[in-house]
């Protein structure tokens, strides 16, 4: 079981206020607050995210680029998907394969795929 993932963002507020709601709709909780980061928990997993140093905030990040691709998370259902992409719409939020949502990842796949803070991509699926 995964432990935690620990994300940089050069925008550490918007980061902090994105992941608040979006981890709150999934049920996580407030874990730990510092001065440079966040962290959220659900079960035995947490999500930390951390203000990035000043030297590496202007560095470009593409999931495309050797190292990590995206985050999945689980949903309580299809109706709970259907509910986040709305509500990631009206955030303005970028939803990625769009011309394939709700089953971009195949037939028997109902997710939503976004981009979050830092363009990282997440994915929220529903139960098969």
């Amino acid at each position: 079981m995964l432990h935690h993932v620990e994300l940089y963002a050069a925008d550490l507020d918007s980061a902090i206020e994105f992941y608040e709601w979006f981890l709150g709709e999934l049920g996580y909780e407030r874990y730990q607050r510092w001065e440079s980061g966040q962290s959220w928990k659900l079960g035995p997993t947490y999500l930390v995210v951390v203000e990035a140093p000043d030297e590496y905030r202007d560095d470009d990040f593409h999931r495309r680029t050797p190292g990590l691709n995206h985050l999945a998370f689980h949903a309580e259902s299809r109706a709970h998907v259907d509910e986040l992409t709305r509500q990631l719409r009206e955030r303005g939020v970028t939803i990625l394969y769009e011309d394939a949502h709700p089953y971009a990842g195949g037939d028997d796949h109902y997710a939503v795929y976004f981009e979050g803070p830092e363009r990282l991509k997440l994915e929220v699926v529903a139960p098969s």
